[in-house]
This record gives C-alpha cells, sequence and structure tokens, in this order.
C-alpha cells in the first residue's frame, strides 16, 4: 500500500513538472488545467480508498481514480496530438497511466472476488 501511495503521488508530481514546461496560451491552457486536476486526483482517490470503511467504499474510491487516470490519458492525447507535449514526456506520462490503470483494475478485481466468495 506504501508503494502504491508513493506512486501515486510520484505520478502527481510528474504531472505538476509536465504542466510547468507547457506553452502559455489559452488553448494549451484549458487542457494543461484539466491534465493536472485529473493526474493529481489520482493519489488523493487511492488516499481516501486506503482509509474506506467497506470493500464497496474502497471498491468506489479506487474505481474514481480509474477514472482520473482515463480523464488524465484523454488530456494527454490531446496535448501530445495538438503538438504541445513532447513526445517524450508524453511516453513516460502515458506508460504510467497505463501501468496505475492495470494496477488498480487489478485490486479492484481482487477485491470483488474476494467480497463475493463471502
Amino acid at each position: 500500500m506504501q508503494d502504491l501511495k508513493k506512486r501515486t503521488k510520484d505520478f502527481a508530481l510528474d504531472i505538476v513538472r509536465s504542466y510547468s514546461t507547457l506553452p502559455r496560451r489559452m488553448e494549451v491552457f484549458v487542457l494543461a488545467k484539466q491534465l493536472l486536476r485529473s493526474g493529481t486526483s489520482v493519489g488523493a482517490q487511492y488516499r481516501e480508498a486506503c482509509r474506506a470503511k467497506s470493500n464497496a467504499d474502497f471498491i468506489s474510491k479506487v474505481e474514481g481514480a480509474l477514472q482520473e487516470l482515463e480523464e488524465s490519458m484523454y488530456w494527454l492525447e490531446l496535448l501530445t496530438e495538438s503538438g504541445h507535449m513532447s513526445t517524450s514526456d508524453s511516453e513516460r506520462l502515458m506508460a504510467e497511466t497505463r501501468e496505475l490503470t492495470a494496477i488498480f483494475t487489478s485490486v479492484t478485481k481482487t477485491v470483488k472476488s474476494r467480497a463475493g466468495a463471502r
């Protein structure tokens, strides 16, 4: 759990650092602000999940993190395909987004299967 807390925090910090390198133009600002919001929400959602009161609450919060990851991927795609984000930044962030998505999907499936087995 601690490793995933650190990893989601590192992801948020990477999003913040990448945000600060983007061009200061209105169309970029709109996209980048959305990425900043969704990308930094992943770790907050996960921390809330760690304090969940039930399996259902935990699953709900992890699924919230998954939604934020999906949204982050969308904004990354738009920033990259519009030519405003460097390929190296976007590839790194997209790879981490995919990995976190796989981890949270696996965690959700595991908790759901354990909860159903009772």
